[in-house]
């Protein structure tokens, strides 16, 4: 059953159950799906298979000429669509759904994927409207998947319309599986980058791939030992945006100049003039607004997840203050775990864990980073110096 094109969805088997027979019978098909699951959990990878399960001439083999270049996003029915910025505008939208109304041109179904379904909805709700029209007379032969955190995240008119999956958490062993499947890692680091990843499927593949990602988390989650005074918060919330702004634009720098390149090339114009046609220069600012907004949305995407990363210890505290049986996430760092769980008490902990989670919702609500940062580091000050 977790073979074929299931063989990269984990710790998945009630999800992978339900599609199948799904592909196999008709009578359980639907015109639209929504995945939701924890960040990492596979959404998309879910989505993906599926649409190659429902394309393949033998319901998900794996290796077809139509399951392969449905998962690798490349099949002439199978559209997916993600986005780099803060939200999906209404205007992509209106084009998915005139595509929705097409026949397939070559499998059987015509099939869109929507990666951010949640970010239909981040300033307006025209994008998910626009969508709302196209669920309630739904065009024979097409399909909509859309994948978002939580149900809650989409509206609830999309949601009625949809057959809801739930993907969970898969089990760290099975990430770390993967890891050494798929990507060649050594079973240790393997190991490592899914306990540490807290079984996020892509953020453990980097980790156990990148020796920068291990050194900034490994800063982040020092950060809890040190922020003593005032003085001590303020300068923990800068260095948490740092880090996430230096890996925003370790990743970004280079693709955006390729970018650049790659549209001067497409116009003809010469990338090295000084000064470019006024229609070159109206594109050019158009891109650069483009990646400057997906810089916006990268960056408070490294905030999010390096505060993931500083709950994680306080998580760990906790763990050892009530004495559970339950696996550490970062044993690694036993002797910081060991020290917080020292100072604070239970309840302490979990105010810890909620003013990181309020600073990530209000960084969420369009609130400057720094700001959100700065009043969760002060409510995370120790009463004393550890020495750790």
């Amino acid at each position: 059953m977790s073979g074929g094109v299931w063989r990269d969805l984990v710790g998945q088997g009630p999800t992978i159950e339900t599609l199948s027979r799904a592909v196999a019978e008709p009578a359980a098909m639907t015109h639209a799906w929504l995945f939701t699951g924890p960040p990492g959990s596979g959404r998309s990878i879910a989505a993906r298979a599926f649409a190659a399960a429902l394309e393949c001439p033998g319901g998900g083999c794996g290796e077809c000429r139509e399951c392969r270049t449905a998962l690798d996003g490349s099949h002439a029915d199978v559209d997916v669509v993600s986005t780099e910025g803060l939200s999906i505008k209404v205007e992509r939208v209106r084009q998915l759904v005139q595509l929705a109304a097409m026949r397939p041109s070559v499998g059987r179904y015509r099939i869109i994927i929507i990666e951010d379904a949640d970010r239909l909805t981040a300033y307006t709700d025209a994008p998910a409207n626009a969508l709302l029209k196209a669920l309630e007379e739904p065009t024979p032969h097409t399909i909509w998947m859309l994948c978002a955190p939580s149900i809650e995240d989409v509206i609830i008119t999309i949601r009625s319309r949809s057959r809801h999956v739930r993907l969970r958490t898969p089990p760290v062993e099975a990430v770390a599986e993967l890891l050494q499947r798929r990507d060649g890692i050594e079973a240790p680091m393997a190991l490592y980058a899914a306990r540490a990843a807290q079984s996020h499927i892509g953020l453990a593949r980097r980790l156990a791939r990148d020796d920068g990602a291990r050194i900034r988390r490994h800063d982040v989650v020092s950060m809890a030992t040190r922020i003593v005074g005032v003085g001590d918060a303020i300068g923990a919330a800068a260095d948490l945006a740092q880090i996430s702004d230096e890996e925003s634009k370790a990743s970004a720098s280079e693709r955006d100049a390729a970018e650049r390149t790659r549209l001067l090339e497409t116009l003809g114009a010469d990338p090295s003039a000084r000064t470019q046609p006024p229609h070159i220069r109206s594109q050019l600012a158009a891109l650069e607004r483009e990646q400057k907004t997906r810089s916006t949305r990268h960056a408070r995407d490294m905030i999010d997840r390096a505060l993931i990363d500083l709950a994680s210890i306080y998580r760990d505290a906790l763990v050892l203050h009530l004495h559970s049986d339950v696996d550490l996430v970062n044993p690694d760092a036993l002797d910081k775990v060991r020290a917080l769980a020292g100072v604070f008490s239970a309840e302490q902990l979990l105010a810890a864990m909620d003013a990181i989670t309020e600073a990530r919702d209000r960084i969420n609500a369009n609130v400057t980073p720094l700001l959100a940062l700065e009043a969760m580091a002060l409510q995370l000050r120790i009463p004393r110096d550890l020495g750790v």
